[in-house]
């Protein structure tokens, strides 16, 4: 399954997906592949420009499950949206991005060597080589345990961050491998939803859909 991704100017990260270049971009639901079905929604943009990608998710909710202050902590354990990306498909190392209501962050470079795998954390992960994210709570406040309704998620991935992976920056026509995944722990279990449909393990990378950039 192929996603076209729009080019744009940059724009600046709000967290509410408020920036009118969004408007050129659809949603694309993800869907439940696992745990009961609570009502939510899951929604994922995306977006490139000549510096970075832009990609803005939607997550209909009813609780904030989440409760750590820190970033680079183990957030897949609450409620979390995440990105991998796979830009060349000739060595098995991608990208991961994973991001919590509270706006927190884990930022890693992935090798997977025939399913064994272990996460690198950046170096020099500041300046341009940061990457842009915001958060917008609807409904409720933005603190642990809230009542909400939804929770949005916007985050910039510059391509400086990416280097030395093969196929950075793209151009018009380059393709990359992608998944987007949301966690929610609001029935006390995982339940995740994502684009492409995974066995075991969110690290099945040769399962990942393919993005086509405009």
């Amino acid at each position: 399954m192929a996603l076209l991704v729009g080019k744009t100017r940059d724009f600046k990260v709000l967290g509410d997906g408020s920036a009118p270049a969004w408007s050129s971009a659809e949603w694309l639901a993800l869907p439940l592949r696992k745990g009961p079905d609570t009502g939510y929604s899951t929604g994922v943009k995306m977006l490139y420009s000549e510096t970075g990608v832009y990609i803005l998710f939607r997550c209909g909710d009813r609780r904030i499950t989440a409760s750590f202050r820190d970033d680079f902590m183990d957030l897949w354990h609450e409620d979390v949206v995440e990105v991998f990306f796979w830009p060349g498909e000739r060595h098995p190392v991608y990208f991961e991005y994973q991001l919590s209501p509270l706006d927190r962050e884990l930022v890693l470079l992935v090798p997977n060597l025939e399913g064994r795998f272990f996460g690198w954390r950046p170096w020099h992960y500041e300046g341009e080589r940061r990457v842009r994210h915001a958060v917008s709570i609807r409904g409720g406040t933005g603190a642990p345990g809230s009542a909400i309704d939804q929770w949005t998620a916007e985050i910039y991935i510059p391509f400086d961050l990416l280097k030395p992976l093969l196929n950075v920056p793209p151009v018009s026509g380059t393709r990359w491998r992608a998944n987007f995944y949301r966690c929610d722990y609001d029935t006390g279990g995982m339940a995740y939803w994502s684009w492409m449909p995974v066995d075991e393990q969110f690290h099945e990378f040769r399962r990942f859909g393919e993005l086509v950039f405009g």
